[in-house]
């Protein structure tokens, strides 16, 4: 997959990343705001296992958010199964040093639009940590809804926070005027 926009490109990953994902992951700041899942510190073994996780995965749903070519972030969706197979959870991030120039935005808005129109779902979310304002923003800019506040369901680098829950919908992509099938 390759996805344009005016301060990106959403894209497959590529072994040739491998560099670039770990140098940029290694970063406390950015791991403070993801599951314990994504690891710190994030090695090139890390990086090796990540890019087999994403090669592996159909359909395709974890991809690399890349400026001039260069793999700068990751964006992916986790589909939900069973009675919410309609649904699912979109997570991001993006090396500190391209944070505030409206790239996450660009990323998000892409694969949003990407899901609704390729991947036959109804209904997307993301749990926000109660610490992330600048997270919540790109959600807001993205077309996401506030939906509420999860009270202490996270434990995170050692505290019990809140999780702020966003959504998007088909139907609020289409009441947008986006051109989604």
């Amino acid at each position: 997959m390759d996805i344009q926009t005016d301060l990106c490109t959403v894209r497959s990953w590529r072994r040739a990343d491998r560099a670039s994902l770990a140098r940029h992951a290694n970063n406390r700041r950015i791991w403070r705001n993801m599951r314990d899942a994504f690891p710190h510190p994030y090695t090139l073994a890390d990086a090796d296992a990540w890019l087999d996780r994403a090669e592996s995965v159909r359909p395709e749903t974890n991809f690399a958010i890349a400026v001039r070519d260069e793999a700068v972030g990751g964006i992916g969706l986790t589909l939900h199964s069973d009675v919410h197979r309609y649904s699912a959870e979109i997570g991001y991030w993006l090396g500190e040093a391209f944070w505030g120039r409206g790239i996450t935005t660009a990323a998000v808005t892409a694969l949003t639009e990407y899901a609704f129109s390729s991947l036959d779902l109804r209904r997307l979310e993301a749990g926000i940590y109660s610490w992330n304002p600048a997270s919540m923003r790109v959600l807001e800019k993205s077309g996401y809804r506030r939906e509420g506040v999860m009270r202490h369901s996270v434990v995170k680098d050692g505290q019990l926070i809140d999780q702020v829950l966003y959504a998007a919908t088909r139907d609020d992509a289409l009441s947008l005027g986006e051109a989604v099938a």
